[in-house]
């Protein structure tokens, strides 16, 4: 099939990627024209494993192109994914003016049916916007349709995601659009490729017996799957952090009693980890559209607002453990291991270690920091506000604390015993539970977590 994917951001890279690596002609195109210049030359403008190599490859093998301009590539195509930003207003709902413009631009260039899919994440009722716009600026009366195709990407693992997918989700009005999806998709439907997690690796393989599932709704469905299901894993996030604050006054433990919570096979365990709070592009972004489609429509999701509350204030207190452990923090020395909002990925945005930095540095506190991927990023947000080490060592280096923001393998595998020597005072302030306290007693560490009974 010929497919075009509007957008070269993170889902809309990874999923152009993805398809070509299926067998498709993919033309991806955005606007930015140093961007597609940069992945003309292979510089890719995300950290993602796996993606540069199948960038590359694809590329060599004619499947993937790399286009600035949006006519010729809806012209030679017969699905069009829009896959634009739809960043926040600053009221919470999102930003649909990329949508809008890009759907303009679609309608201009159609020469025969297209079928044109949301794979932005976008509030429930876009589809029909997207609709109204084609049709008013398809001047010459091309048949098309409009269908949903909500992505379920995680960053660090966004290859496995696409190519190995729990469930391949799309909204439609007809069974012509139906039948074109689900000829996009039938490689990874019927697992004849697939992704090996463990190697980073492409696998084609033999159809297997059990196929994908692939789940046909209404177009008003498919948008809102995609919006409920972040909804709620964010909830999972807030209530298992809320519950940690719950057990420091209780004297519980809350790594007990997520285990004890999570081998209900109802809860499960998955994101039922405490911690700093959530962050990054979707989760922020997607219960605040969700709370404000839900108040435009008239229902008061009070549920929603409680999540986004309990995850600012995870931060807030936090960064007041910090305090408590250092007392003053005028002029004291800080280490921060982690600036991305998770592993494996070099995005900050929404990242906790933001807020947490900036508090920290209003306090006058000196911050010296690390991350394996991020430093690049976090350079656009603090400039030559911190300093920045090659390895968690040289940010412990005559620090008066050490605080763990993000969970990286690298800093599960430090050295502890010499992390312990090279720091000023042994404080340990860990907002991933990453380590055991007993551990970090025994090595002598005051050790600060969440949620969990401190040894004496």
């Amino acid at each position: 099939m010929k497919i075009a994917v509007i957008g070269t951001g993170y889902v809309g890279l990874v999923s152009g990627v993805c398809f070509a690596e299926c067998g498709h002609d993919v033309i991806c195109v955005d606007k930015v024209k140093a961007k597609i210049d940069n992945l003309l030359k292979g510089i890719i403008p995300i950290y993602e494993p796996g993606l540069n190599e199948l960038v590359e490859s694809n590329m060599r093998a004619g499947r993937l192109a790399f286009e600035n301009k949006i006519g010729p590539a809806v012209k030679e195509s017969e699905v069009i994914f829009i896959a634009v930003g739809t960043p926040p207003k600053p009221t919470g709902e999102a930003d649909l003016s990329y949508i809008e413009e890009v759907s303009r631009q679609v309608a201009l260039a159609m020469d025969r049916y297209k079928v044109v899919v949301e794979k932005s994440t976008v509030p429930v009722k876009t589809g029909e916007w997207v609709k109204r716009t084609i049709r008013f600026n398809n001047k010459a009366g091309v048949e098309f349709d409009v269908a949903s195709n909500p992505e379920f990407l995680r960053e660090g693992s966004a290859i496995g995601d696409f190519l190995k997918p729990d469930r391949i989700v799309i909204g439609v009005e007809s069974e012509r659009a139906s039948d074109l999806l689900r000829k996009c998709y039938q490689p990874i439907i019927d697992q004849s490729v697939s992704f090996d997690l463990e190697t980073q690796k492409v696998i084609h393989q033999a159809v297997q017996d059990t196929k994908v599932p692939f789940i046909v709704t209404d177009v008003h469905s498919s948008e809102l799957i995609k919006h409920a299901s972040n909804s709620f894993l964010a909830l999972k996030i807030s209530y298992i952090n809320a519950v940690a604050n719950f057990c420091e006054l209780a004297g519980a433990d809350v790594e007990q009693v997520a285990v004890g919570m999570g081998l209900d096979s109802r809860i499960g365990t998955q994101f039922l980890h405490a911690g700093v709070g959530y962050g990054g592009s979707c989760f922020p972004k997607d219960v605040s559209a969700f709370l404000e489609i839900s108040r435009d429509l008239g229902y008061d999701f009070k549920l929603l607002a409680d999540v986004i509350e309990i995850n600012t204030r995870q931060r807030e207190i936090f960064i007041r453990k910090i305090k408590n452990a250092l007392w003053i923090l005028k002029d004291k020395t800080i280490g921060i291991l982690g600036l991305s909002f998770k592993p494996n990925t070099d995005d900050m945005r929404e990242a906790p270690a933001i807020d947490i930095i900036k508090s920290l540095q209003l306090e006058g506190a000196k911050i010296k920091a690390y991350d394996p991927e991020a430093m690049d990023v976090a350079r656009e947000h603090f400039q030559d506000t911190i300093t920045y080490c090659n390895d968690p060592y040289e940010v412990a280096r005559n620090c008066d604390a050490l605080v763990l923001v993000t969970e990286w393998d690298e800093f599960l595998n430090m050295d502890l015993e010499r992390i312990y020597e090279l720091l000023h005072y042994p404080i340990f302030i860990d907002g991933r539970n990453l380590f055991n306290p007993v551990d970090m007693k025994k090595i002598g560490f005051e050790y600060h977590c969440i949620g969990r009974q401190i040894p004496r």
